[in-house]
């Protein structure tokens, strides 16, 4: 007989009514956050290749999905404008009549605040060239013109009605001066996401396919984070968190789940991750190959992003999840 006691961990694992009775963390619709794209000019909605499932709306089609989400428990909604024009400073960004606005406008008129709505506050949507600023004469963005455009993205879709801006530029200051912009012209309510610790990620290319972002030259590792590097990333959240940030985000998730508990270990604030666009294709076109079950692997990939300490996942799964399949 062995002087150890054999440890029976099978006990809590014998059923599914037992499984669920003691497992560590659930998955809850309120969580979920859908990234949407909202696209000026087009009359119905135009599916994107790359991300089955996902498509450009109009104004329309994405009130009736934030409907859909409300009736499912969805908690929140994020939305991506892409404007009819675009020029080298990004102008249409703030347009109060922009994509974004009207579409916030219209999802408030309809849910009400039955729904967290958000923002993205970014400008290489309504840039002819694609980065998250206007240019130097070297190609780089200038930072500082591109703070000033993301605070008057911010107050535009403020004065809209969002919830919460999130800047994803990842210039230096932007949260600082997002919150100085919202408080100086009455909306102190509003809050800021913080794209906090955004990587300089390849798990992006179908997100710039269905936002129109692709760059015409160049790539945005200046400014974004580099993949190998985790204690930056606490340099960069602990900034975001001096300058006001409400929420922090880490971008993409599964990929940086490291940094995700890092960020849950020493930051009491809220904790949302990003499960791009590259994670999300990346599921469906193996299930289309029939080399996995997507569903339970899409399942298993947010479950282990909320796993890693985030409160609140953003992914494009979000409603298909909350029907129960993916």
């Amino acid at each position: 007989m062995s002087r150890f006691p054999i440890v029976r961990l099978r006990r809590l694992r014998r059923t599914p009514a037992l499984r669920r009775a003691f497992v560590e963390t659930r998955l809850d619709p309120a969580r979920y956050v859908l990234p949407v794209f909202v696209k000026a000019g087009i009359d119905a909605p135009e599916p994107v290749a790359s991300m089955p499932g996902v498509a450009q709306h109009t104004t329309a089609s994405v009130v009736a999905l934030a409907r859909e989400a409300v009736d499912l428990g969805v908690g929140g909604m994020i939305l991506f404008g892409i404007p009819a024009e675009k020029d080298a400073e990004g102008t249409t960004g703030w347009d109060p009549d922009g994509p974004v606005p009207t579409a916030a406008r219209a999802i408030r008129d309809a849910v009400g605040e039955a729904l967290v709505l958000w923002a993205d506050v970014c400008q290489c949507e309504y840039t002819d060239h694609g980065h998250c600023g206007p240019l130097d004469a070297a190609g780089r963005v200038r930072n500082d013109a591109a703070v000033e455009g993301y605070v008057r993205d911010a107050i535009a879709y403020a004065d809209a009605g969002v919830d919460l801006v999130a800047p994803s530029g990842m210039m230096d200051g932007q949260v600082g001066a997002i919150r100085d912009g919202l408080d100086g012209t009455g909306h102190d309510a509003v809050g800021i996401v913080a794209y906090a610790a955004k990587y300089a990620s390849a798990y992006y290319g179908p997100f710039r396919d269905a936002a129109e972002s692709t760059m015409v030259a160049g790539d945005r590792a200046g400014h974004q984070l580099d993949p190998g590097n985790r204690r930056e990333a606490t340099r960069e959240l602990a900034l975001d968190v001096d300058e006001g940030a409400d929420v922090l985000m880490v971008k993409p998730a599964l990929p940086y789940l490291d940094v995700l508990a890092d960020a849950r270990d020493r930051f009491p604030l809220p904790l949302a991750a990003y499960q791009v666009s590259g994670e999300y294709a990346m599921v469906h076109a193996a299930a289309q190959r029939g080399w996995l079950d997507g569903e339970a692997a899409m399942r298993e990939a947010v479950l282990s992003i909320a796993r890693a300490g985030a409160d609140v996942v953003l992914t494009y799964a979000a409603v298909d999840l909350a029907r129960g399949g993916a």
